[in-house]
């Protein structure tokens, strides 16, 4: 099964249960907190990767680290972890945000950029955003230095990529089939 297709469902299920348990919102800072922790932490990212690392060593770093983050939350890294399936925490942390902000009617634009977004950049993708979607939008800027510059939006499964490390990528693919 696809990764995103996996990721999706247990989203969908992660916020099936938030909505019975009226705590979409609490789940949804803690999805949010993990995205960023994530993003923030290359040795979390390591440990989670590592196969010499054992399911219950991560399952108990990742829960000392989330550590006092809804029932809801604690449940999906242990249901993860049990399904050898903790690589999927960012992508499923991802989806639910998307999830619940269509459900407020409302959206996620996550933009990857080299640098960190500056207030007056931030109002400007929010304006170019507002002539691709009807829905209210919330920025998710993630820092990601090997795009080089640019920038890359994701909103719902629209994707924009214009990086340069993907514009010297194109160019190099160019110039190696014109050879």
């Amino acid at each position: 099964m696809n990764e995103s297709r996996a990721a999706i469902r247990y989203a969908k299920a992660i916020l099936d249960l938030a909505v019975d348990n009226k705590s979409t919102d609490a789940v949804e800072k803690d999805m949010r907190s993990v995205l960023n922790t994530l993003a923030d932490s290359k040795e979390l990212q390591t440990m989670m990767a590592s196969p010499v690392v054992s399911s219950e060593a991560k399952k108990n770093v990742l829960l000392e680290v989330f550590k006092g983050s809804n029932t809801i939350t604690t449940g999906l890294i242990d249901v993860l972890v049990t399904n050898k399936r903790i690589n999927l925490l960012n992508n499923v942390a991802e989806k639910y945000i998307i999830l619940n902000e269509k459900l407020k009617g409302e959206g996620v634009a996550f933009v990857t950029t080299a640098v960190p977004l500056s207030v007056d950049l931030e109002k400007k993708i929010l304006a170019k955003i507002a002539g691709l979607t009807t829905d209210k939008v919330v920025v998710q800027n993630t820092v990601d230095e090997s795009i080089i510059g640019g920038f890359v939006l994701r909103i719902g499964d629209m994707q924009l990529d214009s990086s340069i490390a993907t514009k010297l990528s194109n160019l190099k693919r160019e110039f190696t089939n014109s050879l």
